[in-house]
Formats: structure tokens, C-alpha cells, sequence
């Protein structure tokens, strides 16, 4: 059963999102919040596979949970995906920054909803989808503050490799068979570069890759193996 908490400040979102989820034997809505430090607090009690977090509410907006989730050891296991009104919405890119797994527009259809939600249970980051590339390649063109190039030494040119093609969006199953492996090992590759890289799920990984330079708008860049 993957269990969601809804955190937004308008309660007829919230009621809409828990009836279309409600639907599905395999998802149980355990909680509502109608603010950020109300979520926390709900996140901390129920620990829920995913939270589906507005990126503008009072008290803590979105962007401040999602930072609070990602610093917390204890809600390691959750999931956040904001929730915005606007598909390009400059604050997007700050969520992901701040640990979210992805995001979602509130006007998305039902079927997509329940898809994202699953997705973002199993771990992996909401970062396929058009919208969001769009919106890589329009705020990562000029990266604040780039992060250091140097860190990709840590990673073998494989791991190097996986990381790209995350990057652009590709699943698990989509590495393997670019890079002629099992899904399994592109997994395990994946992890380990999250590992070494020390970042916290796939979506922070993407942003990695853009902001050092192993990905840039409109073309890879693959910097040469350590020695």
C-alpha cells in the first residue's frame, strides 16, 4: 500500500486529489495538511511513501518542507512531489534544488496523477515528462551557483554515463539498453553515483549533472575518466 499526504492549502484540491486516489486499492491518502509545518508535523506521525506538497501555501510554503524533508534522517523514506498551478513556475527549479523527487501541475489528468504517484513511491524522479525538461533547459542554461566540475571524479566513466542519460530523462530500463546492461546494473550504477555524489534521490542527481557541466541544453558533455 503506498501511503500519500496531501499538504496544500486549498481544501477542495485536497478533497479532489483524495477522492481520485481513494479509487485505488494499492494507495491510501493517510493525512491531510493545509499548510507546511502542519505536513511536517502529519509527515513525522505517519510517514507516508509521498507527499504531494503545494509550492505556495502560508505559514511554510513548499519549497521550505520539501528543504526540511530532505534535512531530516527520519523522513528519509519520503517522497515529495510539488504541486504547482503554472507548468513553467519559477520556483520549480528551487524545489528540486531543495530535494523534491519531481513535480506535478494541478490540472494534470487523473490517470497521470495516480501513474505519478506510483512512480514517485518506488523512488524514481518525476523528470521525464516535457514539461519538466522544458524547464531544466530553460533555468539550467545559466546554473546559480554551478557546482564544482571536480566532483565528477568521483565516478567511474559507467557511473559517469548512467548519470547523463538520468539526466535526459531516460528510466532505469532505458539506461540498460543504451548501455547494452541489465536494468539491475543500471540501477546499481545510478545508486552509486547518488552515493558518491551524496545527493538524495534522481532529481537532485539531474541537477547535479547540469549545474557541474557532465550535461549542458542541447548536447552532453562527458568529461574523460579519472585516473
Amino acid at each position: 500500500m503506498i501511503r500519500v499526504l496531501l499538504v496544500d492549502d486549498q481544501p477542495l484540491i485536497r478533497s479532489g486529489f483524495r477522492a481520485l486516489l481513494s479509487l485505488e486499492t494499492d494507495i491510501e491518502v493517510v493525512a491531510e495538511a493545509g499548510d507546511g509545518e502542519e505536513g511536517l508535523a502529519l509527515a513525522a506521525r505517519h510517514l507516508p511513501d509521498v507527499m504531494l506538497v503545494d509550492i505556495r501555501m502560508p505559514v511554510l510554503d513548499g519549497i521550505a518542507t520539501t528543504r526540511r524533508v530532505a534535512a531530516d534522517p527520519a523522513l528519509a523514506g519520503v517522497h515529495v512531489v510539488v504541486l504547482s498551478n503554472y507548468g513553467m513556475d519559477e520556483y520549480v527549479l528551487d524545489a528540486l534544488r531543495a530535494g523534491a523527487a519531481g513535480f506535478l501541475v494541478k490540472d494534470i489528468l487523473p490517470d497521470d496523477l495516480v501513474h505519478s504517484v506510483r512512480v514517485a513511491a518506488r523512488g524514481e524522479a518525476l523528470l521525464a515528462p516535457a514539461l519538466t525538461r522544458r524547464l531544466i533547459d530553460r533555468h539550467l542554461a545559466q546554473p546559480p551557483p554551478a557546482a564544482p566540475a571536480a566532483v565528477l571524479d568521483r565516478l567511474t566513466a559507467r557511473e559517469r554515463e548512467a548519470v547523463t542519460l538520468v539526466a535526459r530523462g531516460l528510466s532505469n530500463d532505458e539506461i540498460a539498453a543504451r548501455m547494452v546492461i541489465s536494468p539491475l546494473t543500471a540501477k546499481t550504477h545510478v545508486n552509486r553515483a547518488m552515493t558518491k555524489l551524496d545527493v538524495r534521490d534522481r532529481a537532485q542527481l539531474v541537477v547535479l549533472a547540469y549545474e557541474s557541466g557532465l550535461v549542458t541544453v542541447g548536447g552532453t558533455t562527458v568529461r574523460p575518466s579519472a585516473p
